[in-house]
């Protein structure tokens, strides 16, 4: 099974680093904006979104809010530069996942990616 990854940041050399990162494991799509984001959530599938905290709005957590208040369960990773320990619990409080501090590297990212899809998995219902 295909894992669907989608990768919001304004950034678009993160969001190749995560596509090349996680190609054996997933398939990435992009947004470059929350608002793009949340158009990629209505219109397809998605396993698993790693979101950039400060991007054009909305921004990450804003999106984060949206997506929990829909009733969305996918596992959301925050992506963020803030390793203040406030914004991390905030991010957690809204529903995120895990978190992951920029810059990180490819072998964080995967590590990360799977720790929240076994998690996801010893949570669904048998």
């Amino acid at each position: 099974m295909t894992i669907r990854v989608l990768v919001a940041d304004d950034d678009p050399l993160i969001c190749t680093l995560v596509a090349v990162c996680l190609a054996d494991i997933a398939e990435t799509s992009q947004a470059g904006d929350g608002e793009e984001a949340l158009g990629v959530l209505e219109q397809a599938a998605v396993d698993l979104l790693l979101l950039d905290w400060k991007m054009p709005a909305p921004d990450g957590l804003a999106v984060l809010k949206i997506v929990r208040s829909q009733g969305l369960r996918i596992p959301v990773i925050m992506i963020t530069a803030e390793s203040d320990r406030s914004c991390v619990l905030e991010a957690i409080r809204a529903g995120a996942s895990d978190y992951l501090i920029k810059p990180f590297d490819a072998t964080a990212l995967r590590e990360k990616v799977k720790k929240v899809l076994q998690l996801v998995d010893r949570q669904a219902p048998l």
